[in-house]
């Protein structure tokens, strides 16, 4: 009785000083944050926004899929989206980076990775972006 109860009070003490623990996102929830982060914008204004970092100009895109494959890399999940220019009809690789804070999964950077399956960057074996000119 004194071991059990001296568990159970080793325990309480643990998660008091240590916090609630949360469990990984998963890949349907890391997808699911970026398919309604898009869908909220493309209600909201008509397209997903967003400012093309060559041309400085706004694009205006929609969604078309959400990759399967995700990931982490330090403190951020990633994953990507295939979107359409809704002016151009080109076929753009966007990568989201997704910050969970402690269970909430909030969208933290959107970047056009490619234009038509032409890189714009790549990364390094450090998880580094480099331009791709």
């Amino acid at each position: 009785m004194k071991k059990t109860m001296f568990g159970l009070v080793a325990m309480a003490t643990l998660m008091f000083f240590a916090g609630p623990v949360f469990a990984e996102p998963t890949p349907t929830d890391l997808r699911g944050t970026i398919a309604n982060y898009v869908k909220t914008q493309e209600k909201n204004q008509g397209a997903f926004l967003i400012i093309d970092e060559r041309t400085k100009e706004p694009r205006r895109l929609e969604l078309v899929r959400v990759h399967e494959r995700v990931g982490k890399t330090g403190n951020y999940y990633y994953s990507c989206t295939d979107m359409k220019d809704v002016k151009t009809g080109d076929l753009l690789d966007l990568d989201f980076d997704i910050e969970d804070h402690a269970g909430k999964l909030d969208v933290a950077a959107v970047r056009i990775h490619k234009d038509n399956g032409n890189p714009r960057y790549t990364y390094d074996d450090k998880d580094n972006r480099i331009s791709v000119t």
